[in-house]
């Protein structure tokens, strides 16, 4: 009885020899063609961005708001693009009670840090796919890179100056900051997310294309 095709392999590796006109059939279930990567790809960016737009509303738009339940109708710090003074803070401070307190800053450690996270992860993919040349795609992911590490130092920073015994000057100043600079931060990620997704319908040549790669 003769062996098949799979034996002789098993036993000889790479010298085995097949009877002529026999061939091991090709394993054509674990092929993907570029255009299937490039449909998988673009379903996780997709649910990557709107888990993203989804955390932004819960946390800005509902938690958030919810928040100045507890503080009089005063806006959560977070909220202010453009920023607060010290006696802002102070009236804020006086406004909020210990259990407030703690909610806000469970909120800072769950949503508020979720959202910067995922949103950062969404939009380094949506510029990463988009965007051919190597130096330009730096330039765009240094803003959503940026705006994570500003929205969750902003975090802690409001954390402590509405928790700290008294109120400084320096502290109030920073977390100020702070917030400004993750807002003009997020608006910049949204026009890089733009110029990445128009960067990549513009014809280019393909020796231009060849020596970004390189």
């Amino acid at each position: 009885m003769g062996k098949t095709p799979a034996q002789r392999a098993a036993k000889h590796g790479d010298k085995a020899q097949l009877p002529a006109g026999q061939q091991i059939p090709a394993n054509t279930t674990t092929q993907r063609t570029p255009q299937q990567a490039k449909t998988n790809a673009n379903l996780v960016v997709i649910a990557a961005a709107a888990t993203a737009l989804f955390m932004f509303w819960y946390y800005h738009l509902l938690v958030l708001n919810q928040m100045t339940q507890l503080s009089g109708g005063l806006a959560m710090p977070d909220s202010l693009i453009g920023g607060y003074d010290m006696e802002y803070l102070a009236a804020l401070r006086s406004a909020l009670d210990a259990d407030a307190l703690g909610q806000l800053s469970y909120v800072h450690k769950t949503a508020g840090t979720l959202f910067p996270l995922m949103f950062g992860f969404a939009w380094l993919l949506i510029i990463g796919l988009n965007t051919r040349r190597r130096s330009l795609r730096w330039v765009l992911w240094a803003f959503p890179i940026l705006f994570v590490i500003a929205d969750l130092w902003e975090n802690v920073a409001i954390d402590g100056v509405l928790g700290s015994a008294e109120l400084a000057a320096g502290d109030a100043g920073l977390a100020s900051i702070l917030t400004v600079a993750r807002w003009v931060l997020l608006g910049l990620s949204l026009v890089a997310s733009v110029l990445a997704v128009f960067s990549s319908r513009t014809a280019r040549p393909p020796e231009l294309v060849t020596q970004d790669k390189d």
